[in-house]
Order: structure tokens, then C-alpha cells, then sequence
């Protein structure tokens, strides 16, 4: 008579699991665990995984040469910073033509960096030796300057007009690859 009347007391476990919002909680938790223990870190699939571009060797370029790498007419995309011309490829979902910085792919982005201007206006298509820049746009610039050597492979210089191009040799390119 005593196990009857502690049965009909005590209420069920799923009941007590279903009405209060702590165990409800803790059980999705749990089921939430069991999933991603089961499932594993499997990569979601991203459809085609495009393969990295061979990296390019050292040269100079002009503004015109430049403007080739832009991500649209060449899948390779290259942008100049104070006169130095980065590889700025593996950063596509920003440098690309869709991307927020798009503008300044396959262009000397320094004026624009330096004055967080993204108008395509901003930019010069002349050689542009930033002079009228002040003290605080210049530490910007240099700052932008120093980030992308930092993460972006260095191709070679942006020339002036009527400047000659620098003739790398293989040595330069040995010396690069035991830096990485």
C-alpha cells in the first residue's frame, strides 16, 4: 500500500524534465554535446575550394601594369602601399571586386588608406607622392604600411615615371622563402 501511494506523490521524470525550464535547458544542452561529440569538427562543405595561386615572382610595376590585378580581369590581386606592391590574394573577401576595399585592388591604395576614403575618386590614376598628407595621415598610412607587410607577400615597388625597374635575382627570392 506504501509503494502505491509514493508512486501516485512523486511525479514522473519526464514530467519533471519537461516543466522545469532548468532541466529543459540542461537536457537541450546535453543533446546539444551528444551532437557535436557525434558529428565531429567536419568542415562544412564550401563547394568548390579554389586552389591557391603560385606565388608570384618579384618585379616591379607601373600604375598601368598594376591596374591588371584587379581581381576581375586577373584572378591575381596586387595593391601598392607607399610605394610597395602587395599580394593581397588570400584576402579576396576584402580586396576583390566585391569586397569593401574592392577600390583599391589593382591601384596605389596609400591616399586612401591614409584617409579612410573609399571613393574611387580619392585615388589617383598619376603617380601620387602623397606630400600634402598630415602628420597624423601619414602615421595612418604607415600603420596600413606596416600591417600589410606583415600579412601580405611583398612583390616588388610601385615606379615612379621614368624610374627603370629593379632586376631581382634568384638569391632575392631564397632569402625571402627562409624568412617565412
Amino acid at each position: 500500500m506504501a509503494d502505491v501511494e509514493s508512486e501516485q506523490t512523486s511525479p514522473g521524470i519526464l514530467q519533471e524534465i519537461f516543466t522545469s525550464p532548468l532541466n529543459l535547458s540542461l537536457l537541450c544542452l546535453c543533446l546539444f554535446l551528444l551532437y557535436k561529440i557525434f558529428r565531429g569538427d567536419k568542415p562544412a562543405d564550401m563547394g568548390e575550394i579554389e586552389e591557391p595561386l603560385p606565388k608570384l615572382k618579384k618585379r616591379d610595376f607601373t600604375l598601368e601594369e598594376l591596374k591588371e590585378f584587379d581581381g576581375a580581369r586577373n584572378p591575381r590581386i596586387l595593391m601598392a602601399v607607399r610605394g610597395k606592391v602587395f599580394d593581397v590574394t588570400r584576402g579576396k573577401k576584402f580586396y576583390g571586386p566585391e569586397g569593401p576595399y574592392g577600390v583599391f585592388a589593382g591601384r596605389d591604395a596609400s591616399r586612401g588608406l591614409a584617409t579612410f576614403c573609399l571613393d574611387k575618386e580619392a585615388l589617383k590614376d598619376a603617380h601620387d607622392d602623397l606630400s600634402d598628407l598630415n602628420a597624423m595621415q601619414q602615421e595612418s598610412l604607415s600603420e596600413w604600411e606596416a600591417q600589410f607587410t606583415h600579412k601580405y607577400d611583398y612583390i616588388g615597388k610601385l615606379l615612379k615615371p621614368g624610374e627603370e625597374p629593379t632586376e631581382y635575382t634568384d638569391d632575392e627570392e631564397v632569402k625571402d622563402k627562409k624568412k617565412e
